[in-house]
């Protein structure tokens, strides 16, 4: 089981990381009493391999609470509970000027002054920092890097299995998906419509896909795509996206949608990317 105990200065992006921990699997729980730190991991430890990857969002807003934090670490030690501590730090001009920036105060500081509830926060966090298994600073990061970051520590680099690729056929008389982040029209492609013996198949069937598939243009226009698509995937993974949606329309969604949508589902499996495959309207007349 992973369980990561996630702190850090207030303002320093301890949300972005949760949010970013919860995309690629961890059950998150935010500003949890440390207190029950140790109950809520014996429930986690003892749940069979339901949950297995845990990140806990500890900060300063649980003031009183805060002060028992040691004392749940050490429980957990003396349990035998594997835990890390991932602590977000920050410059202290920057926090300011995100601060400034939302129009909010430091929880810790007493009026006006920032920095002063900075400097108490530094005190009051300084042995935590010191026994944190991953410090990131977000001084000159962006959601979007904090996010890359929080992958990178804990997908071992490999963030290909968080982004799921949804490949939907459809027809545009039907209307295209909304949901849709990529919309391809093969409706220049030969049309089996036309031919009798093909007109009630779909393109699940092998005759139908040999007839959209024989032609050149055929031919070159999936090489373009897939060539597209296998430069595309990895600028979306780096980008932190976790679900893409490829749709793939003719008119009907029954004959060539439905054959390239096939055909990119399999390409994508050879990749080992993380694909669905759905044929929205080949049922439909």
């Amino acid at each position: 089981m992973k369980f990561i105990i996630v702190t850090g200065l207030s303002g320093a992006g301890k949300s972005e990381a949760m949010k970013a921990l919860e995309d690629i699997g961890f059950y998150c729980v935010d500003n949890l009493p440390p207190t029950l730190i140790s109950k809520f991991a014996e429930i986690c430890y003892q749940s069979k391999g339901a949950i297995e990857k845990i990140a806990l969002g500890i900060d300063i807003r649980g003031r009183s609470f805060f002060n028992d934090l040691n004392e749940s670490l050490e429980m957990l030690k003396k349990f035998g509970y594997e835990y890390e501590i991932l602590f977000l730090d920050c410059s202290d001009n920057t926090l300011v000027k995100r601060y400034k920036t939302t129009r909010r105060n430091h929880p810790l500081s007493s009026n006006t002054d920032i920095v002063e509830g900075i400097k108490k926060e530094r005190e009051i966090l300084k042995e935590l920092k010191e026994r944190s298994n991953n410090i990131i600073n977000t001084s000159n990061m962006k959601p979007r890097d904090l996010k890359e970051e929080i992958n990178k520590t804990y997908t071992n680099g490999d963030i290909s299995s968080n982004l799921i690729i949804s490949v939907t056929s459809f027809g545009f008389k039907h209307g295209i998906p909304m949901d849709a982040d990529l919309v391809f029209d093969v409706r220049f492609l030969p049309n089996p419509y036309y031919i009798e013996e093909l007109r009630e198949k779909t393109g699940d069937e092998i005759v139908v896909r040999e007839y959209v598939m024989k032609s050149d243009i055929s031919i070159q226009f999936f090489e373009k795509l897939v060539d597209m698509i296998d430069f595309l995937i990895p600028q979306y993974i780096k980008e932190g996206k976790n679900h893409l949606v490829i749709a793939i329309g003719c008119t009907g969604g029954r004959h060539r949608s439905v054959t390239i949508s096939n055909l990119l589902y399999d390409f994508l499996k050879e990749k080992n990317y993380s694909v669905l495959k759905k044929h929205r309207d080949h049922t439909l007349r």
